[in-house]
């Protein structure tokens, strides 16, 4: 059996069957206020339409004015819809979307769980408009927040098993292979788990110690 599909299969489907857990960590994480708080303080105007790979619950979505969200597990869909979000069950390796259609897309705390992140990438370059942007946000793997993450992974964290953690070198290398340029970025959760109390400001640029990073990509001229 291919490893590759034994594990996506998996992931899909914890994610299918404790939906509502994964759902209520959001409601009074400080995690997630930081991450938000790094992607409202974008310079970068983002218009509409705008879709989420990865959209999970909404969470995201429902906070960021995203519409249209897309992902492999049922369960959660069926969350982001009472957030108002459009979804549609499919993954981000053939997303079922017309060339140059979509103005913003986002992949959000979900990068570590792409099987092919390189094959995604490109298939987000070809539905994108020719002035249209990717947000992109990652948890670095030499962070003390990536660290943390793999030890759950290393434990056999339901969620984290079959996660993959990038530095951020080889994230700007697969975003540069897919004909992708980044054009603004901005790093959130400075300070490692144990000393995160409360809303933090981001930063402007790429810090590989940073728990969150966010990446604005366009395509190539």
């Amino acid at each position: 059996m291919d490893l590759s599909k034994k594990s996506h299969r998996e992931i899909v489907k914890v994610f299918h069957d404790r939906a509502h857990e994964y759902d209520g960590w959001f409601e009074e994480s400080l995690v997630y206020k930081n991450e938000l708080a790094a992607l409202k303080d974008l310079h970068t105007a983002l218009s509409g339409p705008k879709f989420e790979i990865g959209v999970g619950p909404g969470r995201f979505a429902g906070d960021l004015g995203v519409s249209f969200g897309l992902d492999p597990a049922e369960g959660p869909l069926r969350i982001a819809m009472t957030r108002g979000v459009s979804p549609c069950r499919a993954v981000g390796e053939a997303l079922p979307l017309r060339d140059r259609c979509v103005s913003t897309l986002y992949i959000l705390f979900t990068f570590c769980f792409l099987q092919d992140p390189g094959k995604v990438l490109k298939e987000c370059c070809r539905v994108l408009k020719g002035k249209g942007h990717l947000v992109l946000g990652v948890i670095p793997n030499s962070s003390p927040w990536g660290q943390a993450l793999l030890r759950k992974k290393e434990e056999g964290h339901p969620f984290y098993r079959h996660a993959t953690f990038y530095s951020t070198d080889e994230v700007l290398g697969l975003l540069e292979e897919s004909g992708l340029n980044v054009v603004e970025s901005r790093s959130g959760l400075l300070h490692p788990p144990d000393m995160l109390k409360g809303l933090e400001n981001s930063i402007e640029g790429i810090h590989a110690q940073a728990g969150f990073v966010v990446m604005v990509a366009s395509k190539k001229e």
